[in-house]
């Protein structure tokens, strides 16, 4: 008798033993390769998200830092124009005490000058004096000489102003 595809009872129970074998090593098999292979399919999968989120957060760190660096940049340019402005107002507190020391120096100076003026002016004084101290002896003298009549002393007066000259009684 011809049988389909050769099934004998020896070939099903070989065939019956094989996927009894093959289920066993399928289990066996899945528990040695599969459960490792799928820990470690787990692990990248959550190492893989745990970066992901390490990320977001890092993001949301340089976002931050960004903010509180802009905000150092724009605190520090305001400092900088303090400093400026104080160094403004420092300087204008030096003019004004440079220019106030210069008109401190150049009233002492005045004064030094003005005072050189009035010695000055007491030693002309002081010369003129003993000009007309000389000239009075002179016109003493010239009066003694002469007899002392009111035309002789006016015209002694006369000669003697025009010695002297007009120039010297008016400064």
């Amino acid at each position: 008798m011809e049988r389909l595809f050769n099934l004998d009872p020896q070939l099903i129970h070989d065939a019956v033993l094989l996927m009894i074998s093959m289920f066993v090593m399928f289990t066996f098999l899945s528990y040695l390769l599969f459960n490792p292979a799928r820990n470690m399919l787990k692990k990248r999968q959550d190492k893989i998200k745990s970066d992901i989120d390490t990320a977001a957060r890092d993001k949301e760190d340089a976002k931050k830092l960004m903010e509180e660096y802009d905000r150092k940049l724009k605190d520090i340019n305001k400092e900088a124009e303090e400093i400026l402005s104080a160094a403004r107002q420092k300087a204008l507190k030096n003019e004004a005490r440079i220019i106030e020391e210069a008109k401190e120096e150049a009233g002492r100076i005045m004064a030094r000058a003005n005072a050189q003026v009035e010695l000055e002016r007491k030693k002309a004084a002081d010369d003129m004096k003993k000009e007309i101290i000389s000239i009075a002896s002179l016109m003493a003298g010239k009066v003694v000489k002469a007899s002392i009549d009111m035309e002789v002393q006016d015209s002694l007066i006369e000669d003697t102003l025009k010695e002297i000259g007009d120039q010297t009684w008016q400064s």
